[in-house]
């Protein structure tokens, strides 16, 4: 009789000549490692094989025939959407924290020099000014009576001439000098944001917001793209399936919300293939402001011919969806994540 072994993972037996469990399919010879445990994160998460190569081309110049061909249950030998979706989207959000950490130090200090910047007036264009207000003023005082002008007129003429002198007053809408002096002295945070303009009888939210606006105006700015950054790959999550109700409205009877989602994952995967290669072709030449006009309404293009190939619509209905379905996500559901990302980002700097 030949010897048996017991699987670790099902207790089930079976002959120890066998490498791998012939009921679950784990390895009989337990080798846990730090290079195992790491390997087999990566290859079940991020793993690149020949399935990746093979629905690479199809995505990019067959739009919509791979979502099809998962719906229609070839999903073995193509990379599953959302396994798919996830590691363009990291390499994608990977090339573009190069952009954004460069573009956020560029902005921290234009920012810093705005904040530091002293408004200083040119003494020699308000004297000139001042000069040709009196000489105007005096010639009136001499004509009183072709000026038709009143003696109130005129001391309202001396009160420009004393604040061209004075020069104009500039308000931040909050106590600049004092909220600066604060904090040189390192003052507690509550007396730094009454002299930001926060009243004692304000909400949570409010006092939320007052805390980040100071906290905005010590750092000068510093960081706030990158906490914009931060939170766009979470919105983007959110946006998908938000794309995928939209294509239901004009397909409902076409299919599930699933097979939506599964479209709207290959598309989206396609928009982000699309965004690594102008990152790369940018960073080697400098791509012209047209150029890059005609790649996103070839966006559109692209999504025309994924209805036509997957919802079997035809030319003129894919037409006219497409670019319905582009105008309302564009000019209503961009706009309003835009603001929730900024919003977002704002508190959580």
């Amino acid at each position: 009789m030949p010897s048996t072994d017991q699987c670790k993972n099902c207790e089930k037996s079976f002959d120890e000549s066998f490498d791998y469990c012939p009921y679950c399919g784990q390895e009989t010879v337990d080798k846990l490692t730090f290079g195992v445990l790491f390997s087999n994160t990566i290859s079940n998460y991020f793993s690149i094989d020949a399935r990746f190569f093979k629905s690479f081309i199809p995505l990019m110049i067959k739009p919509g025939v791979l979502a099809r061909y998962f719906v229609d249950g070839k999903r073995l030998s193509y990379l599953h959407p959302a396994q798919f979706y996830l590691f363009i989207s990291i390499v994608f959000f990977f090339m573009f924290s190069f952009s954004i950490r460069k573009a956020d130090n560029k902005f921290t200090q234009v920012l810093k020099k705005g904040f530091s910047k002293e408004i200083t007036l040119d003494s020699l264009q308000i004297e000139k000014d001042s000069i040709g207000l009196e000489i105007a003023k005096n010639a009136i005082k001499k004509n009183p009576a072709l000026a038709a002008m009143s003696d109130e007129d005129l001391r309202a003429i001396d009160s420009v001439i004393l604040a061209s002198q004075n020069g104009p007053e500039i308000d931040f809408g909050f106590k600049r000098k004092v909220l600066d002096s604060l904090i040189t002295v390192n003052a507690p945070q509550a007396e730094k944001l009454k002299a930001l303009g926060l009243k004692e009888d304000a909400g949570a939210l409010t006092r939320k917001f007052f805390a980040q606006m100071l906290k905005f105006y010590e750092r000068k700015g510093g960081g706030i793209l990158k906490a914009l950054y931060d939170t766009v790959p979470i919105t983007m999550f959110l946006m998908l399936p938000l794309f995928a109700f939209l294509i239901q409205l004009f397909y409902w009877k076409r299919g599930t919300f699933a097979h939506h989602m599964v479209f709207s994952f290959y598309f989206f995967t396609f928009l982000f293939t699309s965004f690594c290669i102008l990152i790369i072709t940018n960073s080697l030449i400098t791509i012209p402001v047209w150029l890059e006009v005609l790649v996103f309404l070839s966006f559109i293009i692209y999504l025309m011919i994924a209805l036509r190939n997957f919802y079997k619509s035809s030319w003129i209905g894919a037409f006219l969806k497409a670019n319905t379905i582009s105008f309302i996500y564009m000019m209503f559901i961009v706009p309003i994540a835009i603001s929730g990302v900024v919003m977002v980002s704002f508190m959580l700097y």
